[in-house]
């Protein structure tokens, strides 16, 4: 399998990571810049059998080219509102509402709301607000145009917040777990390095009831009501932490669709 790496990703520092990844275990890939003026993708090679790693804007773009496999897998049960049809209350937010960016909210006397993007979450980045500091983000993100996908009409998901005691990221391929880690923990949680088996079993039961993709991303967390699938993620986009093993993931993905 060939692998068409984004190489102007700044956002995450352990993008780069990717490359003595494949280096390592001696696969071919080539780099491609992705800019927002950018409507195909040129690349060096004729082969077909290529899978992208970059941006959300990579993801996308890939789509055009229907004779790429496995190519991406941006879009379709990657939406909340797909797959919480199937995991239902098993989702952090399963009880929720969506209105437009603008819409007016109904806030309670100092209460807080856990707000995220309903449909593509790289729009922003979802977490708990108060009525003043919704207020000030919004006028914020319209003044600033940081997105363009982030606008007065960007339908938006509300609910009440729940604490999250810690939180893991699963890479899935072929319906096996490849690689899990922890990237955030409650302050008063002690630290643990690998995944609790509860949570992996969590996680695999889910992938029992309904697998995502031939290859994505799980993000789960232990809250004060069992574990939770906390958002699910295209794996052609989805970010890398310093645990995370990136050789044994492309390994996985190589393995897999090779022999498909």
């Amino acid at each position: 399998m060939y692998f068409l790496i984004q190489s102007n990703i700044y956002s995450d520092p352990d993008h780069d990571r990717v490359y003595e990844a494949l280096d390592t275990l001696n696969y071919p890939y080539e780099t491609i810049e992705v800019l927002k003026e950018t409507k195909h993708l040129e690349l060096k090679t004729n082969r077909k059998d290529i899978f992208v790693y970059g941006s959300v804007r990579l993801a996308r773009l890939a789509l055009q080219y229907k004779d790429w496999s496995p190519n991406s897998f941006y879009g379709n049960n990657h939406l909340f509102e797909i797959y919480s049809k199937h995991y239902k209350s098993n989702t952090l937010n399963y009880n929720f509402q969506v209105l437009k960016l603008t819409d007016k909210i109904n806030w309670k006397a100092n209460s807080k709301l856990f707000i995220k993007p309903y449909r593509d979450a790289k729009v922003f980045t979802g977490k708990v607000f108060n009525q003043s500091s919704w207020s000030d983000y919004v006028y914020e993100a319209l003044e600033s145009q940081a997105s363009e996908n982030l606008n007065k009409n960007t339908l938006i998901q509300i609910s009440k917040p729940q604490e999250i005691l810690k939180e893991a990221r699963l890479w899935i391929v072929g319906k096996q777990i490849v690689d899990a880690g922890y990237y955030k923990f409650n302050e008063n949680v002690l630290f643990e390095l690998n995944v609790a088996p509860e949570g992996i079993a969590f996680a695999k039961e889910m992938i029992a009831v309904f697998n995502i993709a031939d290859a994505f991303v799980m993000d789960i967390g232990l809250t004060n009501n069992g574990w939770k699938i906390v958002e699910v993620n295209c794996i052609n986009s989805s970010g890398f932490y310093p645990n995370t093993n990136v050789k044994s993931i492309f390994k996985a993905l190589h393995n897999y669709f090779s022999l498909k």
